[in-house]
């Protein structure tokens, strides 16, 4: 009886064995991921393509500028995160990305008239702080003064961005009679690290139709559901963020700030909005 139990022992030992091995042999380098299944969705989006639109199609159009702040939660799911991670891409991420590797063209105008070169956006993107003199000891203890490089930092950005332009075209399609708007193009204001008395700046403008298909393929964190997480795409597309207008075209070609101050601009962007939901209320209004 005791032979049996010792043969027994060995053969559940031995089993044992064999499973943790082939247990072990299952997973290989690179077989680890962060995440329970593999997402293909996001990868393999596509952007949807503008309809053709024809100018005499058009009968109604108006041009708006919008400010979207990144310190509105609801723009937080643009601005985060500040540092790089492997499930989630900021927009400041995302845009210097494919600027840096050509893909994407950064202008120094919204009319898209002059290109910035490779090297200039790279000389805006990192930020190097000056050289110090530094005390450190030699071999034999004396006290020497030793010049020190300043740290070169290229993720000052990712932090300091503060605010996205749109400038958008809204137009009546009577073609298909229905009220658009199309987004044109997109301009990054940046707030450089201790310098905060010169304001935000603008530090380039991207094309926004350009931008689409890469927008199409990273997600934006979801705040109810991880499992649906939405694309660039779709906040822009289904308008998932809030902003505020600051300019319309005006004989004067002046933005609210030039004539409204504080609460006055608020209404003053309120009125913007309002007129061209009023210019479609009353075109169905019979």
């Amino acid at each position: 009886m005791g032979t049996f139990k010792n043969m027994l022992f060995l053969s559940v030992l031995l089993l044992t064995g064999f499973s943790m091995k082939s247990q072990q042999s299952v997973f290989q380098p690179g077989d680890y991921r962060d995440g329970i299944y593999d997402k293909e969705n996001s990868i393999n989006r596509r952007y949807i393509p503008y309809t053709h639109l024809r100018e005499a199609d058009v009968s109604w159009e108006k041009r708006v500028w919008r400010k979207i702040d990144m310190r509105e939660k609801q723009n937080q799911q643009l601005y985060y995160p500040k540092e790089q991670v492997v499930s989630r891409i900021s927009l400041m991420q995302l845009i210097t990305k494919y600027v840096l590797s050509g893909q994407i063209i950064a202008f120094k105008d919204e009319e898209f008239l002059e290109p910035l070169e490779l090297s200039n956006i790279r000389s805006m993107i990192v930020l190097q702080e000056d050289s110090a003199d530094v005390e450190e000891f030699d071999s034999n203890g004396n006290s020497v003064m030793v010049k020190k490089p300043g740290i070169v930092d290229s993720t000052w950005i990712f932090e300091n961005f503060t605010s996205l332009e749109l400038k958008e075209d809204w137009f009546f399609d009577k073609q298909k009679s229905v009220l658009e708007v199309r987004i044109l193009s997109m301009g990054f204001n940046v707030l450089k690290p201790k310098k905060e008395d010169l304001g935000e700046y603008p530090i380039f403008y991207t094309y926004f139709p350009a931008c689409r298909p890469f927008f199409a393929k990273h997600e934006v964190y979801n705040w109810k559901n991880d499992a649906e997480r939405r694309t660039f795409e779709d906040i822009f597309w289904k308008r998932q963020f809030s902003s505020r207008a600051i300019k319309e075209t005006n004989v004067y070609d002046r933005s609210i700030e030039n004539y409204s101050k504080g609460i006055d601009a608020l209404l003053e962007s309120d009125r913007i909005k309002n007129d061209i939901f009023k210019w479609e209320h009353d075109l169905w209004h019979f």
